[in-house]
Formats: C-alpha cells, structure tokens, sequence
C-alpha cells in the first residue's frame, strides 16, 4: 500500500473570505503546486474527498451553532456573529468537505489502506468551539476527526498535536474535561487568541492531558524541539494514543505575516519525524495531518513539502 495519503479537495477554494484576507483559496493551490514540483504527488495515495453529515458535525458542534452557521452564510452573511471568521455564500459547504475529508483520512489509517496522511483543507479548524466559530475557523476538523475514530473504530485514546502559532482554543475547550484526548500545543503566547497559558491543564478526567507550552516571539526549533522532546514524548509514552492527529499550521514558520517564530522547513521535518516515530511506537503509525495555518504562499508549500517529504519516510 501506499504509506502516505493525500486528500488535498478543489473544493475547498469555494470558501473565499474576500479581497486582501490572509486564509485565502490560493493556499491550496500553493501547497498541491509544491507536492508536485517536488516530485512528490507520485509518491502519494489520492484520497477522494467526501462531505461531512450534520451527525458527524454534532460529534463535537452544538446543533444550534451548526444551524446559525448554516443559517447566516446561506442568508449571505460576509462575517459570522460568532466570531472573527469572513464568510461566502460556499463557505458552508466547503466547511463541510474540509471536515469530511479529514474522515475520510482517519478511515484510510484505521483500515490500512494508508498508513498516514496529509489533508490540505480550508476553513482551517482549531479556533472552532463546540458554540462558536472564529480565527478564520467554522469547524473543529481535528475535533471532529478524534471524535469520529473514537465512535467508529473504538479508538480508546487520541492524541492532538497542535504546532501553529496560534493556540488552538477551540481544541482545549472541547477536550478539557475530556480524558480521551491528550492535548499538546506549542504557540506563540501572548498573541491570538490570548489563551494556551502554562496553567491551562484541563480538569476532572482531563486534567494533565492538555499541554500547554507557550513561548514568546522569536521562539524557533531550540525551544519548540524541545518542548517536543521534553513534554510531548514522554506523555505520549505515558498515554500510548491509538491516533494521532496533527493540527499543522504553518504560520510559525519564518517570514509568515501572521506570526514571529522562526522555524525552518527542515524543523518541520524532524517534528514530523518525531511525530512518526511516536505513531509507530504507540498507534501501529497511524497519523493524520491536518493543515491549520500558514499564510506566506511561498513559504507555506516549501513548509508541507517537507512535512509530506517527511510523512513519506517513515519506516
């Protein structure tokens, strides 16, 4: 079979924020034009994309928000009254696809037809809260992804790796009380959303599985390797997850406009490569990579193409 899978779906450029946004539907075309040139497409499995059902939404999202959400970009709403997220009248379905698609991944992990995978999907997920989108988000995708190996595959235990710059809120509010999901995430801090403090442990059954390591502007691979290496490994060892689930943004490497950390395409490598060695220490290699953030065009395709480079290695 082929190790490394690709569901990278056109139709997620149908979600256009407008004139001049930084999410924009170019992303898409930035990362699939960089897999190609570096020769990799060939090496990937091309996973068909599909649409998330209203049931799958509600594994993570309130029936209320789904519906205001459906609601207000269906109405022709530029903006949602939940948050920071600029919308189209496509928005909504292409929300849809993004999280479908990373479904769609999770079943080819669990049912070997791939061993790992990368999804390129926009909306980007993280900042989504069960009641609330926002930070460009409509839907949690790495949520909703957990939620759904848990429910169809009996996945006791899920890990979630979040290294865009931004912390994912949306994530830590979902699993906080959890104790099913390990929350890991490294993140620019203070910056937005203002949550991911070092004291952000969860609670009840949650409580020591959200991982909060927030590091100031300039920070690079000195200090978010480490935290890898220090941190996560050794809760991974103690949490031996089923899955693991990547929300891969971009925007901490250097040069984004929308975040000051420093990281190379390199230091994405070898963050991947720890990130696959621990899958196939604890989770028979089973990873999903979901694209979060990353806004420098040029610099976010150089940055998956090393990612997936590094996907496609693994032993």
């Amino acid at each position: 079979m082929a190790k490394t899978a690709l569901v990278a779906p056109l139709e997620c450029k149908r979600h256009d924020p407008g004139p001049g946004h930084p999410e924009q539907p170019a992303r898409v075309d930035a990362v699939r034009n960089a897999l190609r040139q570096e020769g990799l497409m060939e090496k990937l499995l091309l996973l068909p994309s599909r649409t998330a059902s209203n049931d799958e939404l509600r594994l993570v999202h309130t029936t209320a928000y789904i519906e205001l959400a459906r609601y207000e970009i269906f109405s022709g709403a530029r903006d949602l009254s939940t948050g920071d997220t600029a919308v189209c009248r496509d928005s909504f379905d292409a929300a849809l696809i993004a999280a479908g698609s990373v479904l769609r991944a999770v079943d080819a992990v669990f049912t070997d037809e791939a061993q790992n995978a990368f999804c390129c999907v926009r909306p980007p997920g993280h900042h989504a809260t069960p009641d609330r989108g926002m930070g460009f988000c409509l839907f949690n995708n790495v949520a909703i992804g957990a939620r759904y190996a848990q429910r169809k595959y009996g996945c006791e235990r899920v890990a979630i790796v979040d290294w865009d710059v931004h912390h994912g809120n949306g994530t830590q509010e979902t699993f906080w009380s959890d104790g099913t999901v390990l929350f890991f995430s490294t993140h620019q801090y203070p910056w937005y959303p203002g949550t991911g403090a070092a004291h952000e442990m969860g609670e009840g059954k949650g409580k020591g599985l959200i991982l909060n390591c927030p590091f100031p502007a300039g920070a690079g691979f000195t200090e978010i390797g480490g935290a890898f290496r220090d941190r996560l490994l050794p809760a991974l060892h103690k949490f031996r997850p089923e899955l693991i689930l990547i929300s891969a943004g971009f925007d901490c490497r250097r040069g984004d406009p929308l975040g000051r950390f420093t990281l190379s395409d390199e230091d994405f490598a070898e963050l991947t490569r720890l990130m696959t060695e621990a899958a196939h220490r604890h989770a028979n290699g089973r990873l999903v990579s979901v694209l979060e953030g990353g806004y420098n065009l040029e610099g976010l395709g150089k940055a998956v193409a090393a990612h997936v480079r590094a996907l496609t290695e693994s032993d």
